[in-house]
């Protein structure tokens, strides 16, 4: 696995905005299946348009990766997703530790799959919600 491959790939999310996303199409094999807690998105032009979506919904979003591993044709990413949506914990910063498994075909990436706490990123940031996620979360592991 080329090492270049992790860095055109880092370098592309860090700079992704509602602006450019265009440079999906640099990273991202047009047949892309994208999964996540809460969807799975088949397709490149798919893919771009979930993320429209995304980036129009909140004030912020930006990955910090912090570390990567290699096996085979994947690749596996350790980062802190920040972002700020106006509607979610009275419109500060929310930090989501998570990780993604990335496989590539050539140099383009066919599956990405990301890991992260929905309650973390979503549900405990939610009015009422929240109170009762963590009430759980604090029962299970007491």
């Amino acid at each position: 696995m080329d090492k270049n491959l992790v860095e055109n790939f880092v370098k592309v999310y860090q700079s992704l905005s509602k602006d450019n996303l265009e440079t999906l199409a640099h990273i991202y094999d047009s047949d892309i299946v994208f999964q996540d807690p809460l969807h799975t998105i088949a397709g490149l032009d798919n893919l771009t348009q979930y993320m429209a979506n995304m980036y129009e919904n909140v004030q912020e979003c930006f990955f910090d990766i912090h570390e990567h591993h290699f096996a085979d044709q994947q690749i596996f990413l350790y980062w802190t997703m920040h972002f700020i949506h106006p509607k979610l914990n009275k419109g500060e910063t929310i930090l989501v530790e998570g990780h993604s498994r990335l496989k590539f075909i050539g140099n383009k990436v066919i599956c990405h799959r990301d890991y992260f706490d929905v309650g973390a990123m979503l549900y405990e940031h939610v009015p009422l919600v929240g109170g009762v996620v963590s009430l759980i979360k604090n029962r299970a592991s007491g």
